[in-house]
């Protein structure tokens, strides 16, 4: 095998690239060797990445004792909770393309021989593998492991607990020593989240796309499991590098359809939306929103975790794991099983010994626990492109919702009015100008979602927004709605009492306005100059960001 890093490391013309390497410690044996790039998401600000070095460090005695050189390097992060509901969360989506950014300019210009991609949160995990899709050199992605429960007067909570505390608090249903009681158990160690978030809904669709090996979504921060399956990776990219199987030869069309199935049998967060359309887009991939529509007419609810239930990602472990619930997708032939993956095995392979451990976490497809997909992509005169919903976490009641717009330019401004009591029974809220391009950013809107849930009006308000919500959201919270009202999307047109209609059911968002009205209005539009970025990197970002529907990825150029 003819290995990459040649180009660097190999003839008389390469000897003053090898005594750099030498000043490092590096032997000539260690340059004959397979240099494998680890890339390493640690960093003190995420609780899913503050154990990264460990992870880390198992990966690279795996390498080794595989034959490899590992050449650790690292990669950005941003926490989205921390960032939360104020400006700074207008860059987790961005960074997403600035760390793909990155691992191409360190991997192109060193010529790794193949990537092992560590990392465990929202935007870092997508980043990662969209650059897997980009440089198309064998690859492989690690989790940190997901956080474990806390426990508050007897009952599992977690990171959205906390958020819909502060609107009992605001309501004066919880008093501040139970908010503080509260605060100092909801998230017990380190680790991504522990609901069926984003950043778990990412590392367990990593395994139905092949890029994972089985385990890597939902074993539990510091078992002894996460550190050998870090080691197995780094033995497995030494596998992949000799057989030269590359992202492309897993990421195929047929593994994003298997990724999509988990998303909605597992009821992930709409954000795995976005994310697979972009992961997609740098594989090579024409993936479209209409995909995931035609799946979830199709595909059922085999497992409720937080936010959609009380359990966690913990009880999904003990219940067998994604395995499991692949397993009972390809006894439905819902899932395509001759994909290939990481392990050197294809998902037939991978998931042949699974089993379901636990029938009350992960139920059979013949007793689902709902025959309706966990999310859905909505149409209509309000969202010609589409928006997002996550089924499971909505009540039935609000399946079909007609009410009065209260439209609000920004997250502030409606946040704000939820806190305030402003927000009545049968109001659909509207958050504009907080799309990719509009926010920038798109940010993410659990704070307002969790105010409504927290002062229990979710089961009797809606909200629709071109921003997106966290995967710790709950209720009738529609997101991605495209096109957004930076470019002139109809949900820049609302007003303050149109009316809104949803029916998730027939998978419909419109409002009541004719065709002639909503043109007349797009005619007197103006993009307001508060949604302008003066900050640089947001400036060029919002120039280059395509829309939600199309995974947000950067225009081309």
């Amino acid at each position: 095998m003819e290995k990459n890093s040649n180009i660097v490391m190999k003839g008389a013309n390469r000897a003053p690239h090898r005594s750099l390497f030498y000043a490092m410690g590096y032997t000539k044996e260690d340059l004959e060797k397979p240099n494998i790039g680890v890339v390493n998401a640690f960093n003190e600000i995420i609780p899913g990445h503050i154990q990264l070095n460990d992870i880390a460090q198992a990966v690279k005695i795996g390498v080794s004792a595989a034959g490899g050189i590992p050449m650790e390097f690292p990669a950005i992060g941003i926490c989205d909770g921390i960032a939360m509901n104020h400006q700074g969360m207008k860059y987790p989506l961005a960074s997403r393309e600035l760390i793909a950014d990155s691992i191409e300019a360190v991997a192109m210009a060193h010529r790794f021989d193949g990537l092992v991609l560590v990392a465990n949160c929202d935007k870092i995990v997508p980043g990662m593998l969209m650059a897997a899709g980009r440089l198309n050199i064998p690859a492989i992605y690690v989790s940190g492991g997901p956080m474990l429960a806390g426990q508050h007067a007897g009952q599992d909570v977690d990171l959205s607990t906390m958020f819909e505390a502060v609107g009992k608090y605001n309501q004066k249903k919880m008093s501040e020593e139970e908010l503080t009681e509260l605060e100092n158990c909801a998230c017990p160690t380190a680790g991504s989240c522990s609901g069926l978030f984003t950043a778990n809904s990412m590392n367990c669709l990593s395994e139905a796309l092949g890029m994972a090996l089985p385990g890597n979504g939902t074993i539990p921060i510091g078992y002894g499991a996460r550190k050998q399956l870090a080691n197995q990776a780094g033995k497995a990219i030494m596998n992949l590098v000799k057989k030269q199987i590359k992202p492309r030869d897993i990421m195929t069309a047929n593994a994003f359809e298997n990724a999509i199935a988990l998303d909605l049998a597992m009821a992930g967060s709409t954000n795995t939306v976005l994310h697979l359309l972009a992961i997609a887009h740098e594989a090579g991939i024409n993936l479209e929103l209409k995909t995931f529509d035609k799946l979830s007419r199709i595909v059922p609810i085999l497992t409720k975790i937080s936010p959609s239930s009380s359990l966690h990602v913990t009880d999904l472990y003990f219940a067998g794991g994604i395995q499991a619930i692949l397993k009972e997708l390809a006894e439905a032939k819902l899932i395509h099983t001759d994909e290939m993956t990481v392990s050197g095995r294809n998902m037939g392979q991978n998931i042949a010994s699974a089993k379901i451990k636990n029938s009350e976490v992960i139920k059979k497809n013949n007793d689902p626990y709902s025959k309706e997909s966990g999310i859905a992509v909505l149409y209509g005169n309000l969202a010609p492109e589409g928006g997002v919903v996550k089924v499971s976490a909505v009540s039935k009641k609000m399946y079909a919702f007609e009410g009065p717009a209260r439209v609000f330019n920004s997250e502030e401004e409606a946040y704000q009015a939820i806190m305030d009591g402003e927000i009545k029974k049968g109001d659909v809220v509207v958050i504009r100008y907080e799309g990719p391009k509009g926010g920038p950013g798109m940010r993410e809107m659990l704070a307002p979602t969790s105010a409504l849930c927290g002062m229990e009006l979710d089961n009797d308000v809606a909200l629709l927004t071109d921003g997106r919500f966290s995967g710790a959201t709950r209720g009738a919270a529609i997101g991605h709605v495209s096109p957004e009202a930076a470019e002139k999307g109809p949900i820049g047109m609302i007003e303050d009492g149109d009316m809104i209609k949803i029916d998730i059911s027939n998978r419909e968002l419109s409002v009541k306005l004719t065709e002639e009205e909503l043109k007349k209005r797009e005619s007197q539009w103006s993009l307001p100059e508060r949604n302008i970025p003066s900050n640089y990197y947001l400036r060029r970002y919002a120039y280059l960001v395509t829309s939600a529907s199309t995974g947000a990825v950067f225009r081309e150029v």
